[in-house]
């Protein structure tokens, strides 16, 4: 277990110096060290880049490595059943609604939380069937909440005023933004607080793999656990996506690469998931900004790149699996 942590902390440190280092401006590091433009680069733009990155990888990856066990979906992410969705629709009524001074960027974060936390009562509300979750009904209805949100996004973006319409295809593309460090640090702080829910309630959802019933004969309060996991991942997900905006599959493809490579035991996942979002974020941002330098690409379509294929593959073997057996 400590071996697997291991190697996914050192891949996150390789990646950091990967995500540092690329850029249309070469570095270097002898420069850091006095004043000059070469500084002002490296500590004012790329390295708090790279930490948004990190932390943004880390809550959607953890998140999704949660939702899949508490809702036994293997095709569960924050994107894909309407939590990223309601969160991104929420703050973009925020952006457009609220007043444009310093006290709006204060309450788009809470607001975002607010869109994300009341997505996944109701997708979850609505996937129930007699009482339980059907996988397939959970992303059925996910995408249409998705489809609606999207399209009730392009409707406020076409009656709100123009300076506001570009902060708003902002969150559709999904982008990493350069923020100040106290708000990295609230990022931060909002992360490791979600992250830590969901690695204590991990032993928990090892034991939603035995169903509704098993879990609760072994002692598991089912609506406490997922009570605090739908919390802990729209905490998640709020934060992030009220800086970033939308960027799909990252809570799908990291959880199931990494239990590939290191088993389902919950325990290790979902930490190991964490260390992981970070790692593909970041390695995906450095080559949103260099598949195109100068010129930089939204990080949300390289991981929609990635993911959709991913997402396909992963719903037809499961067809296949559920049809021989």
């Amino acid at each position: 277990m400590r071996s697997g942590l291991s190697v996914l902390a050192v891949a996150v440190l390789v990646a950091l110096v990967v995500g540092l280092v690329v850029g249309s401006v070469p570095l270097e590091w002898r420069s850091l060290f006095s004043p000059g433009p070469v500084r002002t680069i490296f500590f004012q733009v790329r390295l708090p880049r790279v930490l948004l990155a990190a932390l943004v990888g880390a809550g959607l990856a953890v998140s999704g490595a949660a939702l899949q066990p508490t809702l036994r979906n293997p095709l569960a992410s924050p994107d894909i059943i309407g939590v990223s969705g309601g969160a991104a629709l929420a703050a973009v009524i925020a952006l457009a609604f609220l007043p444009a001074n310093a006290l709006a960027d204060v309450f788009v974060p809470i607001i975002a939380f607010g869109g994300a936390a009341g997505s996944s009562a109701l997708v979850y509300r609505l996937s129930l069937v007699r009482g339980r979750i059907d996988p397939y009904t959970q992303v059925l209805v996910g995408v249409i909440f998705n489809t609606f949100t999207a399209a009730l996004i392009l409707l406020i973006s076409a009656i709100v005023e123009l300076t506001r319409t570009n902060s708003i295809v902002f969150w559709l593309m999904g982008g990493i933004a350069i923020h100040p460090y106290p708000v990295l640090l609230v990022v931060a702080l909002a992360v490791a607080a979600g992250a830590a829910v969901l690695i204590h309630e991990a032993p928990a959802l090892n034991l939603l793999a035995l169903g509704d019933e098993g879990a609760e004969m072994l002692g598991v309060n089912l609506s406490r656990c997922r009570r605090r996991v739908f919390g802990a991942s729209a905490l998640l997900v709020g934060t992030v996506v009220s800086l970033t905006g939308v960027i799909t599959f990252v809570g799908l493809i990291v959880p199931h690469v990494l239990r590939r490579m290191l088993g389902s035991d919950n325990r290790l996942l979902v930490p190991a998931s964490l260390l992981g979002g970070a790692t593909f974020l970041v390695l995906c941002d450095a080559v949103a900004r260099w598949a195109a330098a100068p010129a930089e690409l939204p990080v949300g379509a390289i991981t929609a790149m990635t993911g959709g294929p991913f997402f396909v593959y992963l719903l037809r073997r499961r067809v296949r699996t559920e049809a021989q057996t």
